[in-house]
């Protein structure tokens, strides 16, 4: 299958290029790739919400006209389940604590691999299968989970539950309870391979229930919401409070994973694995990553260490072009080229009713 990135660069090359006038380099090119992305990105949710209106005023379809599924599909392609880490603040910095605490960063690059671009629900888990117990043996490299002090059947794990090195924070999902097919089972498939090293403490939680929701408050109603023992949140009815950095859960003195921290060596095992978030991320950036020969024409190459495809899905392939026609047109002083992306936009969207 044709990557789509490559796709549309040619398509863009040979409107822009007439006469070998407007040549866009690939650089140039990689930078309109990403704003146009971007742009189209965050139209989902404007689109998301007009189609919103339009299916309450009972003027949308249904089955293969149901544009709201369809945008639906598009956006949780975006969506992301992570383990908040916990943080303190020092010095204007966020660091990892050495103390017990209830902040926690939002979900970045550096800790859940992605930025959010928007936070749908921050998730309290409370229901422990497994609690402050250790492998017995190292498998990371099949996946495998040995822990010959438990039956995991009878603990009621099951696939789907999430599993949580306290060492590291690393998570992963239960794929399998069945892999040595004995009784009692006391090993267990995960999703990734989390513990290199025997004797790592783990916490499972299940993910079917025991997952309470956590509000979002302002923080002059979090003020006011403490200063009552009727209202105050608990782990039942949990609460956060965000800023540009971090998010603050209530109750603060809700128990933690696991409270064996050893201080001494700033061991942060206490904190990971019971704040849950699933939010929208950024899609990642697109690369038309190339090879060039002497002086010619770069070449394409898709096993590039940092290539990146863009991440829209192949419908959307016209309002790249589009897009990035425009970028390039005002970029090369175009006006032909700027303006042929922006009559075709015009068109799709008049075509599609928005």
């Amino acid at each position: 299958m044709a990557s789509l990135i490559n796709t549309v660069r040619a398509t863009v090359l040979s409107i822009a290029n007439k006469n070998n006038f407007g040549y866009i380099t690939p650089n140039d090119f990689n930078l309109y790739a990403k704003q146009a992305q971007l742009d189209i990105f965050e139209d989902y949710f404007y689109q998301y919400n007009s189609q919103i209106v339009k299916q309450n005023a009972r003027i949308s379809g249904s089955d293969y006209a149901d544009i709201v599924k369809n945008l639906e599909e598009v956006i949780n392609i975006f969506s992301e389940q992570q383990i908040l880490q916990p943080v303190q603040l020092s010095s204007y910095t966020l660091s990892p604590p050495n103390v017990y605490t209830s902040t926690f960063s939002v979900p970045t690059l550096n800790t859940t691999g992605s930025d959010y671009y928007l936070l749908n629900k921050i998730l309290l888990l409370t229901k422990y299968l497994v609690k402050q117990s250790t492998n017995t043996s190292s498998l990371a490299v099949g996946n495998i989970l040995t822990d010959t002090t438990k039956d995991f059947y009878r603990l009621g794990v099951q696939p789907g539950d999430l599993v949580i090195n306290l060492t590291t924070g690393q998570t992963a999902y239960v794929t399998d309870i069945s892999v040595n097919y004995v009784n009692p089972i006391n090993a267990i498939q995960l999703s990734s391979g989390i513990f290199p090293a025997s004797n790592t403490p783990y916490n499972i939680f299940s993910l079917r229930s025991g997952m309470n929701e956590c509000e979002k408050v302002t923080q002059s109603k979090i003020t006011m919401l403490n200063q009552s023992s009727l209202t105050t949140p608990t782990e039942s009815f949990p609460a956060y409070s965000q800023d540009n950095r971090t998010i603050q859960i209530y109750p603060k003195n809700f128990e933690f994973g696991y409270e064996n921290m050893n201080t001494s060596t700033n061991n942060t095992d206490g904190y990971y694995g019971r704040i849950f978030c699933q939010y929208i991320r950024y899609p990642k950036i697109p690369n038309w990553t190339y090879v060039q020969f002497g002086g010619g024409e770069p070449s394409f190459d898709e096993t590039a260490a940092d290539y990146q495809n863009f991440e829209l899905p192949d419908s959307d392939e016209t309002n790249l072009i589009n897009k990035i026609l425009q970028y390039a047109g005002v970029s090369i002083r175009d006006a032909q080229v700027a303006g042929f992306g922006k009559a075709e936009e015009m068109e799709a969207n008049k075509q599609e009713g928005q």
